[in-house]
Order: structure tokens, then C-alpha cells, then sequence
């Protein structure tokens, strides 16, 4: 055989054994969707009723931008008075498979400390298909312990209206978070994080949750409420400001809020 026609036989045996190996996962990355990223540079300061692919929700409550208060562009202020409700609404996220991440930074300027057992939501998860609240993010004061306790919940839904609130995961008041939580429908279950950790006590599933013995089952996704209501009439402090920032959904986890 020649010196060129053995070149050429070892160059095809080379490409033979690298045809026969299968690519690696970091060779081909999963593609991923972001829907929706949202820190509120852009938007001009005062009340505002809308923004870029998303609308507002109101009773007795506020939106406002404002200049953030960690000297860093510009943040959201939702305020409310009594049991009113102020939220930013993402109309129709409709995740692959039913699924989806949230990130935001939030602070909660005051907990309630009355009545007993007020309940709160900052995150709510809905679908058009089944009346049922999927509610990732929220909390209630338990008088026993003298405290509020983050906790997921639910309502409207066979398993009832319920918070699985613990008391391992204090909510603690006028403090820069970042809170981030997983819609799984593969077992429609929500997991939460707080500063970058699970908080594994607060995970709930189809049979593990807060209500009845019934199956906890998600909607069909198609609208997230993020914000602040309280549910019981005349609480202790009278009014709420919750402040938040560098919001982000999409179909894989965005990580910590380092948007600034």
C-alpha cells in the first residue's frame, strides 16, 4: 500500500470511531426557555398599572416603581391597606409539560401579628382549565409560635383550602431574599428556595401536601400572580409594603438574583 492510501485508510478509521461515539451532554446543551425577566430599569418612576408583557391586579393596593433601596436602578413597591391585594400578573406562560421555574428578590416590610392565623400569599399559579389555586409562595402568622411561617399552599382545588406552613421556615420581615420555586407537574410538586436553598420542609406533591386525602393536581398553567394579600379583615399592621425586583420564569432554574 502507499504512504497516501494508508493516510487515507487511518483517517477513515479515525472518523469511524468518532462516529461510533455518542455525543456528551455538554457537547449538545438542552435548549431552554426563558419567558419572562423583569428588574424595572426600563419602566418611568410613579404608579404604573402595566409593563412589558404583563398587567397589575388590585383592591385597596398599589404598584408603584421606585428608586431601589440597595442604590442599584430601580424596583417595584406593592402596597396595600388592610386584607386588600396588590399583585403583578404574567398572563399565559403555558410551560413545556406544565412545568416552570420562578426567581425574584422580595422584602416583606411587616408580617402580620393579628388576627390569629392570618394567612398571606405572595405567588399564585392558576390554569382556565380547573378552578384550583396553586399557591408556591405564601405564609401565615401561628399564634402558638408567636411568628410567621412560610408555607405552600392551595385553595379551590379537591385537597381544599390549606397552607403547609412549618415552622422551621420563619418569614422574616424587612429582609432582601431571593426566593425561587419549581412548578413539577410530573408530580405536581412545588419546591421551594430561599437564598440558593432548598427548603426541602416545605416541598409538597400529589399525595403529600396540606388537605384533604384527595390528590393535590395542578391546572393547566396559563397565569402567575406575584405579590401580596392577606385574606382576614382588620390585621395587625394595618397596611403592607412588600418591595421586588430582578423577577425571572422560564422552563429551567435562572440561579441567584444577580441581575444587578
Amino acid at each position: 500500500m502507499t504512504p497516501m492510501r494508508k493516510a487515507a485508510a487511518a483517517l477513515l478509521s479515525v472518523a469511524a470511531v468518532l462516529l461510533a461515539v455518542p455525543p456528551t451532554a455538554s457537547a449538545t446543551p438542552l435548549p431552554h426557555h426563558t419567558f419572562v425577566r423583569e428588574n424595572f430599569d426600563r419602566l418611568p418612576l410613579g404608579p404604573v398599572t402595566a409593563g412589558r408583557g404583563w398587567t397589575t391586579d388590585t383592591s385597596d393596593g398599589s404598584l408603584t416603581i421606585e428608586p431601589s433601596t440597595t442604590g442599584h436602578g430601580r424596583e417595584l413597591r406593592l402596597h396595600t391597606e388592610g386584607n386588600g391585594r396588590a399583585f403583578l400578573v404574567l398572563p399565559g406562560p403555558a410551560p413545556a409539560g406544565n412545568s416552570l421555574w420562578a426567581r425574584l428578590r422580595l422584602n416583606v416590610g411587616r408580617f402580620p401579628t393579628a388576627p390569629d392565623w392570618a394567612h398571606w400569599t405572595i405567588a399564585e399559579a392558576s390554569g382556565s382549565d380547573a378552578p384550583t389555586l396553586v399557591r408556591p409562595l405564601g405564609g401565615q402568622y401561628v399564634p402558638t409560635s408567636q411568628g410567621n411561617f412560610w408555607g405552600v399552599g392551595s385553595d379551590l382545588g379537591p385537597t381544599g383550602d390549606w397552607t403547609a406552613w412549618r415552622t422551621s421556615a420563619p418569614a422574616t420581615a424587612a429582609t432582601w431574599q431571593c426566593v425561587e420555586f419549581h412548578l413539577d407537574a410530573t408530580d405536581n410538586r412545588v419546591t421551594v428556595y430561599l437564598d440558593g436553598a432548598e427548603r426541602s420542609e416545605l416541598t409538597v406533591s400529589t399525595k403529600e401536601h396540606g388537605g384533604t386525602a384527595d390528590d393535590f393536581v395542578f391546572p393547566r398553567f396559563d397565569r402567575l400572580k406575584l405579590g401580596w394579600q392577606l385574606y382576614q379583615a382588620g390585621p395587625t399592621p394595618s397596611s403592607y409594603d412588600v418591595r421586588m425586583d430582578d423577577v425571572a420564569l422560564s422552563d429551567r432554574r435562572v440561579g441567584g438574583c444577580d441581575d444587578k
